[in-house]
């Protein structure tokens, strides 16, 4: 799989800046054993983010090893390999969901056979790798529904559910809550008899195990948040119209994005269109913080009018019509309650086995009262094969403070490198794209593995590449940078 990116970042009303790199103070890589992974349902990657860091400056990583199964690995901070625990998967089962607490490591398994659907946890002590035996979390009909799993930021907490549906239509869900030790907490059922024929719903989890419900009802316009606790029956809702008719036009919403922050402070982020053109219409945020007597802030619109495409087409040097194939990809607040949320555009070129396109990010800043800060457009033009896309191309994020750092694999005036490029959370103005100085290699195999990227600290990046096209083997760097 080749990775090129035509080219590089631009900050909206300034000149194209020139790559530098920037060299690696310290580069230290190993061998990786990696098999690419298989999926039936290549647009909704369940695990997206398999290597973790650890405070000691070490990581955790799942790794599909072979055929017949993963591995869960303990590295420390200079890539020795402390423990290495299998995890064999048989052909009914696939990986649901990975997470981490200051003490263990949590793998959920998918298992479907003839007779019903699962979601099985194992456990992995961080000291010594012991596996611990499988806990069933729910279990579905063969039938119904795919169960879900979600975890809290910060691991301690799991929450697991299955779908109770008429005529294809969700009806409720019943939820089980379990704490660090996988004990049962609590059994909830959210009922969505009151919600009409058409509604989106997702499941977030707190530290605490308190569970946010997320729904998008009334044609796609009315966003809810419902809190359950395990201390009390009570149900606390908010809400709010996302969707309605705006200058004559039937506005509903295309796309969502929810982060759920360690205080328990929710943020959501919408992408809204017209219903009968299908044009992009605006970006919508909300913040949802059920303490005390419960706040929500709904922030000023940002409007894809036509100066905003005019933007889009300056900085990706195109002449597009309209706006297509945008997405929400991830939403970052920092420790100043300054949010930045990040759009991609990602497309299918055509056909059951054409290559899958990743193209500009489209970047929003919001400060500490959620009011509209910056935007601004970060051009690239990323072309993967459809089993390795959603694993290898688009961006890795991180911030520290005020910088939000993308990393990205590009090839830039004919030198292939991992690129960071500096985003200043306050301001939005964006630093031209650095290059590690890590030799990556460029050919059509598989050159980088996104899933693998992390970071330990602002300065430490751990990634997976392969150095050249003389090299058949994966490495795993640990880069230091100036």
């Amino acid at each position: 799989m080749r990775l090129t990116f035509l080219s590089f970042s631009i900050l909206l009303g300034s000149t194209l800046l020139a790559p530098k790199v920037m060299q690696a103070q310290k580069t230290k890589s190993v061998s990786f054993a990696y098999l690419p992974e298989q999926s039936y349902d290549r647009y909704n990657q369940r695990v997206s983010q398999k290597t973790l860091s650890q405070p000691d400056g070490g990581f955790l990583i799942l790794a599909h090893k072979s055929v017949s199964g993963y591995a869960v690995e303990r590295y420390d901070g200079e890539l020795k390999r402390v423990w290495s625990t299998d995890l064999p998967l048989t052909a009914e089962e696939s990986i649901e969901g990975f997470a981490q607490s200051n003490q263990q490591a949590t793998v959920v398994i998918y298992r479907k056979t003839s007779a019903a659907q699962q979601l099985t946890a194992y456990t992995f002590d961080l000291k010594t790798g012991q596996k611990s035996v499988g806990k069933k979390l729910t279990e579905a009909g063969l039938r119904d529904r795919r169960p879900g799993v979600a975890f809290s930021p910060d691991g301690t907490h799991t929450v697991a559910w299955r779908y109770l549906t008429r005529e294809q239509q969700i009806k409720a869900i019943i939820a089980d809550v379990y704490d660090a030790q996988l004990s049962q907490v609590k059994e909830r059922t959210y009922d969505f008899h009151d919600q009409g024929a058409f509604f989106s719903t997702t499941v977030s989890l707190g530290n605490d195990g308190t569970q946010y419900v997320t729904l998008l009802s009334d044609g796609m316009k009315k966003l809810s948040v419902r809190r359950y606790l395990n201390t009390s029956t009570e149900v606390k809702v908010m809400s709010v119209a996302l969707g309605g008719v705006f200058g004559g036009q039937e506005v509903m919403v295309f796309d969502t994005k929810f982060s759920l922050q360690p205080d328990n402070t929710l943020y959501a982020a919408a992408i809204c269109t017209e219903r009968k053109t299908g044009l992009y219409h605006s970006l919508k945020a909300v913040r949802f913080d059920f303490t005390d007597e419960g706040d929500m802030k709904f922030a000023p619109e940002v409007k894809f009018s036509p100066d905003y495409l005019a933007e889009v087409n300056k900085a990706t040097q195109g002449t597009s019509k309209r706006l297509e194939d945008i997405y929400l990809a991830q939403l970052l607040v920092n420790e100043d309650k300054q949010l930045v949320i990040i759009a991609q555009k990602q497309y299918e070129e055509g056909g059951e086995n054409s290559p899958i396109h990743s193209r500009e990010l489209h970047l929003f800043g919001y400060n500490e009262f959620l009011a509209p800060r910056w935007h601004t457009i970060i051009n690239k033009n990323q072309v993967a094969p459809p089993a390795e896309a959603f694993s290898s191309i688009g961006f890795r994020a991180a911030i520290f403070g005020p910088d939000l750092q993308l990393l990205t694999e590009e090839t830039i005036k004919g030198k292939s490198d991992l690129y960071v490029r500096h985003v200043d959370m306050t301001t939005g103005v964006v630093q031209e794209p650095k290059g590690l100085g890590l030799k990556v290699a460029n050919d059509q195999n598989l050159a980088y593995v996104k899933d693998f990227t992390t970071w330990a600290d602002a300065k430490t990046i751990i990634g997976v590449s392969r150095p050249s096209k003389k090299s058949a083997a994966l490495m795993l760097n640990k880069i230091v940078v100036k």
